[in-house]
């Protein structure tokens, strides 16, 4: 079968891998589920991946197939499968855990500690067929198409775990930020009007993701680059600040904002990633507000959001592309041309 492989971290998008050849899997374990990839989503993680950016954090054998969100049809299972059968369509869950360590049996199935993640320590969907577990994929109902909910698996449940954590610590009438609306933040302020009574505000640099934003349920956008986005938020929430912000992006600029855009005792939200966080001790002591980190999301959280998309209430903005066109997605990804989300189907 086919198969985008990363041989080697490089900073070149534009040959970051390789599609080739490579042998189809087979279940070898009995809860083991092979699944014909319809749709797997391209994430801003691949590219930090390709880059070598999760070396340091987690075990990667080279050569390596990636893509994390990843949805099809089963065409073949362990023996003691009983949730899908062939014909099935699914969305997988990134994360393969296994069920007995303490931190699954508490439900947190994020920290599983014999764990497994497609695209990032173990083969991915960036290919005609992905190796995955029955614990990881959730069945879709016929209402559903795999290639429209593929992002969900990652950049869908990144977004909700965030704002279901910022859910509990916002009232009717509190304003909560997000800042990037890209391919997670655009579903992120979805989530936050489904699901709470807050006054939204966007934060982004291209106008075409603030317009999307708007659709997406956003009262205010705001340009931080000819915007001062502490004194607007400060206005619009008179005087207070945001209850909670959910940061899309994570990069050094935005996390400067906190301790001027935070409320007193509250949340800056880290989803996306690449920057870092330089705030004196004092400011935190000073405004009471708690950076909180989000690693994707729970398997149940999944399986909550499919629940969104059904009832209509979340909606991935995506643009298709062939698993031959996988470089210049990351390419253009890393230029941040593409609004939504970008879906290969293999």
């Amino acid at each position: 079968m086919l198969a985008a492989r990363l041989h080697e971290y490089t900073h070149d998008m534009s040959d970051g891998l390789s599609v080739e050849e490579t042998d189809r899997p087979e279940p070898d374990r009995s809860g083991d589920v092979v699944v014909s990839v319809e749709g797997a989503g391209w994430c801003q993680t691949d590219n930090h991946i390709i880059e070598g950016q999760w070396a340091d954090y987690v075990p990667q054998e080279l050569p390596m197939t990636l893509g994390h969100e990843n949805a099809g049809t089963v065409v073949e299972t362990g023996e003691e499968v009983t949730l899908v059968s062939e014909g099935d369509q699914v969305v997988c869950h990134p994360v393969q855990t296994c069920g007995i360590c303490r931190p699954c049996r508490r439900g947190e199935t994020m920290h599983c500690e014999n764990d497994s993640f497609n695209g990032l320590t173990t083969d991915g969907g960036f290919a005609e067929e992905l190796l995955t577990s029955e614990r990881a994929v959730i069945p879709l109902p016929d209402s559903i198409d795999p290639v429209d909910i593929a992002p969900h698996a990652d950049a869908g449940i990144t977004a909700y775990h965030a704002v279901k954590k910022a859910v509990d610590e916002l009232n009717p009438g509190d304003t909560a930020v997000a800042i990037g609306i890209g391919g997670l933040g655009h579903i992120g302020v979805q989530c936050l009007n489904a699901m709470t009574a807050a006054d939204i505000v966007a934060v982004d640099l291209k106008q075409s993701a603030r317009e999307l934003a708007e659709r997406c349920g956003a009262g205010v956008t705001l340009d931080p680059a000819t915007d001062d986005v502490a004194a607007e938020v400060e206005s619009l929430s008179d005087g207070v600040g945001a209850a909670q912000v959910l940061d899309f992006v994570g990069s050094d600029e935005t996390t400067a904002l906190a301790p001027d855009i935070c409320a007193l005792g509250g949340d800056y939200h880290i989803v996306g990633y690449g920057g870092h966080i330089h705030e004196p001790a004092q400011a935190l002591v000073a405004g009471e507000f708690s950076f909180v980190g989000t690693l994707v999301g729970q398997y149940s959280e999944l399986q909550e959001l499919v629940a969104l998309v059904k009832r209509g209430d979340v909606d991935l903005h995506t643009s298709q592309h062939s698993l031959g066109e996988i470089n210049e997605v990351a390419e253009k990804l890393e230029h941040r041309e593409i609004d939504g989300r970008a879906v290969i189907t293999p």
